[in-house]
C-alpha cells in the first residue's frame, strides 16, 4: 500500500488504500465496514461508484507521471465531468478497483475501471470522463445560479 498523493479527507474517510499508481493505471483497494453497506448487507451503490471514480481519477492524474512517482505534476487534478456505472453483482469482503486511461487529450481523459471482489469476480465496471484542471482553479469561484442568484 502507498500513500495518496493528495489529502481528500473524503477518500480517507471511505478507508480506500492506494495499491497502484501509475502510467494512467490505478488499483483501490476497500475492506467494507457495515456502515458502507446498504439494506441487504453488501455495498452500498454509492460506495461501489466513489471507489470507481477515484480510481478512475487517479489513473487519469497518473497519465503523464514518470513510471517511478505516485502523482502526476503537482499543480495539476482532475475533476469529473461524467460517469456511467453498470453493476454486476453484490459487492462484499475486500474490494479492488482496477481503472486505466483509454485515451487523453491535453485537457481531457477518458477512462474506464473494474471492481472485484476478493474471489475476482466482476462487482460493478465503469466509464468515465475527467477534465484536467490546475489546482486551485475552482478556489473562490462562484456559480452561477448558486446561492439565490
Amino acid at each position: 500500500m502507498m500513500d495518496f498523493p493528495l489529502h481528500i479527507p473524503f477518500v480517507e474517510a471511505m478507508g480506500f488504500e492506494l495499491l497502484r499508481m501509475q502510467g494512467g493505471e490505478a488499483d483501490i483497494a476497500l475492506t467494507l465496514r457495515p456502515a458502507q453497506h446498504n439494506s441487504l448487507s453488501m455495498a452500498h451503490g454509492g460506495v461501489t461508484m466513489t471507489l470507481l471514480d477515484v480510481a478512475m481519477a487517479h489513473a487519469a492524474r497518473s497519465a503523464d507521471a514518470p513510471a517511478d512517482a505516485a502523482a502526476s505534476a503537482p499543480g495539476r487534478g482532475v475533476v469529473t465531468i461524467e460517469m456511467k456505472t453498470s453493476f454486476m453483482r453484490p459487492g462484499t469482503g475486500r474490494l479492488t478497483a482496477r481503472a486505466r486511461v483509454l485515451t487523453r487529450t491535453i485537457a481531457l481523459a477518458f477512462c474506464e475501471a473494474s471492481l472485484f471482489d476478493e474471489a475476482g469476480a466482476l462487482v460493478a465496471h465503469a466509464t468515465g470522463s475527467f477534465k484536467y484542471l490546475t489546482r486551485g482553479a475552482g478556489e473562490g469561484r462562484r456559480v452561477r445560479g448558486a446561492g439565490g442568484d
